[in-house]
């Protein structure tokens, strides 16, 4: 089998991970409260992150990136704090409306990612991009209502938009530590943020489960979250961040299958309405992120003379540039961004 085709197979087979934790957390939170579920999701992602490095560096070809150091503290704590917030959120959100409304919801995620990175990093959003929000948006609104003819929002759409926003500041963080090691990165999130809600949940009165119901989200979380990145990250190494971010965007869409089957949904009218226009949406995001960006590499090299007394010395010098072009529609205009070769990679854990 060709390597992207194997590629190809880890992107969806990432989404499709991270997919199933929805309709089954549902399930599961019959058994195990929000915040108790939202800790252990992120404790069995971290654990089971930690053993799979350990298992690489023994067995195999160790991955070796640059670590985190105290430069990078401010944005690591964020990321820790909003990955308390974000899962307790989407919990309680799953809670009260249907596995397939999350599903879609989740994609407002973009959203709030896409805007926090204009407004505060000041980052360019394309025309498509802009619309496919605008799409987006509308949509998250369709699947806020109620659907009994009476404007009563759904709070648990609003509780799954609440963990989207703070996922979008997380992302805007995780951006930053993204020339960092990807597997340090998932273990500190998954460790330390799970903790956090575990502390919350003590302290709110929440009951600890059964150990039959912890050994199954610890487990959940690992598959969803640990293991859904660690084929991310596979993915990406031959595909490249695009066209993984591409595969990788079917998710919700897998998670609105599995929820239909696995919890025997049968979503309102207005759930397929939201559903054509979030299709459309994604399609518009893919193709902004494949066919508007492609990068390549130049080099040149130069010389200069200078002199100390009466010798003289010739100093030749070789650059590399790597250009990103964002061309714009109806117009014979491009942009060109320079930036250093960095290999980054994008982890979000859930």
């Amino acid at each position: 089998m060709k390597t992207k085709n194997v590629a190809t197979f880890f992107a969806v087979l990432a989404a499709a991970l991270y997919a199933i934790n929805i309709p089954l957390s549902k399930i599961l939170l019959n058994h195990v409260s929000a915040t108790m579920m939202a800790a252990f999701l992120y404790i069995g992602a971290g654990i089971g992150m930690f053993i799979s490095t350990l298992l690489s560096s023994a067995f195999g070809k160790p991955y070796h990136k640059e670590p985190l150091t105290k430069k990078e503290l401010p944005y690591t704590i964020a990321m820790v704090v909003l990955d308390i917030a974000a899962p307790i959120f989407l919990m309680f959100g799953i809670a009260k409306t249907t596995s397939a409304n999350v599903s879609l919801l989740n994609n407002f995620e973009i959203v709030a990612t896409s805007l926090i990175a204009f407004i505060i990093f000041k980052e360019v959003i394309s025309k498509r991009l802009f619309i496919a929000i605008i799409l987006v948006t509308i949509s998250s609104i369709i699947l806020s209502f109620e659907g009994k003819g009476a404007f009563t929002f759904n709070t648990g759409s609003l509780l799954v938009i609440m963990a989207c926003i703070c996922w979008g500041f997380e992302n805007n963080c995780t951006k930053m530590l993204s020339n960092k090691s990807s597997q340090e990165i998932v273990i500190i999130k998954g460790c330390f943020s799970g903790l956090g809600s575990l502390i919350i949940a003590l302290i709110t009165g929440e009951a600890i489960p059964d150990i039959i119901w912890i050994i199954s989200v610890l487990i959940l979380g690992f598959i969803s979250y640990g293991l859904s990145i660690n084929f991310y990250i596979m993915a990406q190494k031959d595909l490249g961040a695009a066209k993984t971010s591409a595969y990788y965007s079917i998710s919700p869409f897998w998670a609105v299958i599995f929820s239909i089957i696995i919890v025997g949904e049968r979503p309102a009218f207005q759930f397929y309405i939201a559903l054509t226009i979030m299709i459309i949406s994604t399609i518009m995001m893919v193709k902004d992120t494949i066919s508007l960006q492609h990068n390549h590499q130049h080099q040149h090299s130069h010389s200069h003379e200078h002199s100390h007394g009466n010798v003289t010395h010739t100093h030749e010098h070789t650059h590399v540039h790597s250009h990103i072009h964002i061309h714009k529609n109806n117009s014979d205009d491009h942009s060109h961004t320079h930036s250093n070769l960095n290999d980054h990679n994008h982890v979000h854990l859930a």
